[in-house]
């Protein structure tokens, strides 16, 4: 015969201890912390590197390794916003616009750094492609939203004519 199994006096502690624990945990993830994005930094570092180099304020295709010439021309910059500046200013609608017709890349001064590869040609264009799709697809959406919206204030209108009427109609029988 098997023994009755007694609760072991530690095992609440345990278990209280662990779900203090996972709470505290999730407590922390859970808690919002200040915003620290460094999006809008790079954006003013992308507005100098604009200014400063207009080939990039040009929206020309950069020479592969733009980045090195950067780091050379202007030392002691953040190599990670740096990193974000060049991501914002290579998928924007100008700069895949003008990678998707371009035959040369261009360096800092502006000279002739290469060809752009038939492979970076087709990423352009697949990647407006997609962006052009999706803005349809939002008016398109929009559109229908209105739609409805309009639809929907159209049929209150005829409600409220049909009551005024109805209204009107057994108002006058007294």
């Amino acid at each position: 015969m098997i023994a009755a199994s007694r609760p072991c006096p530690h095992a609440a502690f345990v278990v209280s201890s662990r779900s203090t624990l996972l709470a505290t945990r999730s407590l922390s993830m859970n808690t919002p912390q200040p915003s620290t994005s460094p999006i809008p930094a790079a954006r003013a570092l992308l507005k100098q590197l604009q200014e400063q180099f207009p080939v990039l304020g040009e929206f020309k295709p950069l020479a592969i390794g733009i980045d090195k010439q950067i780091h050379a021309q202007v030392p002691g910059i953040d190599k990670k916003l740096l990193r974000i500046a060049l991501s914002i200013q290579t998928s924007t609608m100008r700069y895949l616009k003008a990678m998707e017709k371009a035959d040369t890349r261009f360096n800092l001064d502006g000279t002739a750094a290469g060809t752009v590869d038939e492979t970076h040609h087709k990423h352009a264009s697949e990647t407006l492609r997609e962006r052009f799709k999706k803005m349809a697809e939002q008016k398109k959406a929009l559109e229908a939203e209105k739609k409805a919206k309009e639809d929907e204030a159209r049929a209150e209108r005829r409600r409220m004519e049909k009551l005024q009427q109805l209204a009107e109609k057994f108002s006058s029988r007294r």
